[in-house]
């Protein structure tokens, strides 16, 4: 059983010793994303526009493997203030992932500088 790892172009280098991706026996597992934008580093103010940012990183590094977010099986979410932003996350994540939803568990973090960070197992097709 061997896996493939990979640090794709698309995202900003990692910020520690890991990879963006790591895919084996159909299953894809990425590293926790969060705003930054790739090309500039910035982070996007707001819940909204920081949750926009990050499913884009996420979908940045599916498709490093050939995927796209209705690949997606699993999400693991942390938001900075779960009370707080919850809400307004649900309603942006909700808008940008097709249906049907992949499972998801959100949980309160304590985040640096960010409000949310997500990572998620996603599914290659069959052939």
């Amino acid at each position: 059983m061997s896996h493939q790892s990979l640090v794709a172009d698309s995202l900003p280098p990692p910020g520690g010793a890991y990879s963006h991706v790591t895919a084996m026996d159909g299953l894809v597992f990425t590293a926790g994303f969060g705003p930054h934008d790739p090309e500039t580093g910035r982070i996007p103010d707001g819940i909204e526009a920081q949750t926009e940012a990050t499913l884009a990183n996420v979908a940045r590094a599916l498709g490093a493997v050939g995927l796209d977010l209705s690949h997606v099986l699993k999400v693991t979410v942390h938001l900075a203030d779960l009370h707080r932003n919850f809400s307004a996350f649900n309603e942006t994540y909700a808008r940008i992932l097709p249906q049907p939803y992949p499972v998801r568990t959100t949980v309160g973090s304590q985040l640096l500088g960010i409000l949310v960070e997500i990572d998620v197992v996603a599914g290659t097709p069959r052939p």
